[in-house]
């Protein structure tokens, strides 16, 4: 299995998670989302997707800063 992890850090915006705002990842065994402090189960279809979907929550969260 490869591993990936992507995530937007910013200590202003969150203080939880080491300043994760938001992130996607496969850490402990399975594919999960971080946004601001919460972590849910994602369905996994491709790492592309993955990217699409961390590009699209980054610009939906960084545009509100």
């Amino acid at each position: 299995m490869v591993r990936y992890n992507l995530a937007y850090i910013n200590h202003a915006i969150q203080s939880d998670d080491n300043g994760r705002v938001v992130g996607y990842d496969n850490a402990h065994g399975y594919h999960h989302r971080h946004c601001l402090g919460t972590v849910e189960p994602v369905d996994f279809v491709s790492f592309e997707d993955v990217e699409a979907r961390f590009e699209q929550d980054w610009i939906a969260i960084g545009g509100k800063t």
